[in-house]
């Protein structure tokens, strides 16, 4: 059989049929397992190997985010895209790596760009602007696009994110996971607190043997231990340019 074979699972009857409808309508889906529950889902997961899982979040019983910490734990965790109609858990949702998030009511085209997500078809470069990150403020979650992010400033165990706009947000993921996380889309370690999106780099300046770099209208030091990586890699890129 070609195709990905998909567990959805939704406890809403008409929810699961029209996201089972839609998924075995594109070209890509191979086979669609359908549950009512998470405790379903998990019994189905432990008997057969599927390629990703469509999860709702809010269910009676096991919720989708236990289910997906569940998932996180198998010695090869299937992809997890959040389907559901609640904006607030986006945050817990992507601290759980799920590969998307798609609110309800569910368009086709919207579905049809999670089902590329899970199939990874996206260039590197693609997907540093196409993936999205969840931020929260005044208990509002947003999305901003990873190619919008600048440059990243360590708070404690947090993070801040400073983007093109001058907007900042703080996450609740440590820097040095986003370091090892995001360094596949361009984001390269410059002093202790900082990552620095490599693509938003306008200049390197050198002055009396200290080292710092121009994104936007906002000077950035580099410490000394990361000043000859830096360099190294931003020729590499060049030449990769030329």
């Amino acid at each position: 059989m070609s195709g990905l074979r998909v567990l959805v699972v939704d406890d809403e009857r008409p929810a699961l049929d029209e996201l089972t409808y839609l998924l075995d309508a594109d070209d890509r889906i191979g086979e669609v397992i359908a549950c009512q529950s998470a405790t379903d889902g998990l019994r189905t997961l432990r008997e057969r190997e599927v390629d990703c899982v469509f999860l709702d979040i809010q269910m009676p019983g096991l919720s989708g985010l236990e289910l997906a910490e569940v998932l996180g734990r198998f010695k090869q965790p299937p992809p997890v895209v959040f389907v559901t109609a609640h904006e607030q858990h986006a945050v817990d949702a992507f601290d759980l790596r799920a590969v998307d998030y798609v609110l309800k009511p569910v368009r086709p085209d919207r579905l049809a760009e999670a089902v590329r997500r899970v199939l990874g078809g996206a260039s590197p470069q693609q997907a540093a602007t196409d993936t999205p990150i969840a931020v929260e403020r005044g208990g509002v979650t947003r999305f901003v696009d990873r190619g919008d992010i600048t440059h990243v400033e360590a708070q404690g165990d947090y993070a801040r994110l400073h983007t093109t706009t001058g907007d900042a947000y703080l996450v609740r993921v440590p820097l040095t996971t986003l370091e090892e996380e995001w360094a596949g889309a361009g984001f390269h370690r410059i002093h202790r607190s900082l990552l620095v999106a490599l693509a938003h780099v306008t200049e390197v300046r050198s002055d009396a043997g200290r080292t710092s770099v121009l994104v936007g209208d906002t000077e950035l030091p580099v410490s000394r231990r990361h000043t000859r990586a830096l360099r190294d890699v931003l020729v590499r890129r060049a030449r990769a340019g030329s």
